[in-house]
């Protein structure tokens, strides 16, 4: 089943390149948020392969018709997809835009799948097995890295192209010698579970289609997506909303870091 799921990811992926490298529509969302022609075509590929590959789990994509948290809430297992996570990095051409893939049990994202397709790279985590990193044909075992001494080494923390510029600049304000990377989309998270980044603060609005899939990968890589105020892992299905807390990606926790995210917090 991995295997079906990882190469029919890559056929969407396909579908959506296509679309990348000509001119395309662009329409606006009720929420006022871009949708273009790949993100439904993104969304009824993938639809459909997870209706064949897992016919009795139901699924969840930004793009389907909303579902009442009534009928989601009875959900003990589901998939959670974004088709096209960062549309405006699509929109833009920088390629950093990702497909992503989730299953969630009992609101925990155990199982995901994060491909990039400019990029030709795809991240793959299972929860208790492992994470993986395919890139040129390879597949490789990732992990997050060991917190360095920042005397020694500065941390390196990425934060998003977009949203939160203030908030991100106020955590960075407190932490130890540190170098700091823009990115769009879920390759932030991807970052910190194959070791190229320490944190990853979220303190900007996203939605649980955004980080699930890259969250089972971080977490199966040894890593944490934990809520910025609780210090709790993040959990799916469990409102009405499916709107994310601000949160942070860590490869460890760390005082140093924690501190300066609560006075980020505090402002």
């Amino acid at each position: 089943m991995r295997l079906r799921l990882i190469e029919g990811v890559h056929a969407a992926g396909r579908e959506v390149l296509a679309i990348y490298s000509r001119d395309f529509s662009v329409e606006t969302k009720a929420d006022e948020s871009p949708l273009t022609e790949a993100d439904m075509a993104s969304h009824h590929a993938l639809v459909a392969l997870l209706g064949e590959v897992t016919p009795q789990v139901p699924v969840l994509s930004e793009e389907s018709g909303e579902i009442p948290f009534e009928t989601r809430r009875g959900w003990e297992r589901y998939w959670l997809i974004d088709p096209l996570d960062g549309t405006k990095e699509f929109i833009g051409k920088n390629g950093e835009f990702t497909l992503n893939v989730a299953l969630v049990e009992r609101g925990v994202p155990v199982f995901g799948i994060v491909h990039a397709p400019v990029l030709e790279t795809t991240w793959i985590g299972q929860v208790g097995q492992g994470a993986s990193k395919w890139q040129a044909g390879e597949t490789v075992p990732i992990r997050v890295r060991e917190l360095p001494d920042p005397s020694e080494a500065p941390w390196k923390v990425v934060g998003s192209r977009r949203h939160g510029a203030e908030a991100f600049e106020a955590f960075c304000a407190g932490l130890p010698a540190h170098e700091c990377v823009s990115m769009g989309s879920s390759l932030k998270l991807c970052l910190v579970a194959e070791g190229a980044a320490d944190l990853y603060p979220r303190l900007a609005p996203t939605s649980e289609w955004d980080t699930a899939a890259a969250q089972a990968v971080v977490t199966a890589a040894g890593g944490e997506v934990l809520d910025a105020t609780t210090l709790e892992p993040l959990r799916c299905n469990r409102q009405e909303s499916v709107l994310n807390p601000f949160f942070i990606v860590c490869g460890q926790r760390d005082e140093r870091w924690e501190s300066a995210l609560r006075a980020s917090l505090e402002r």
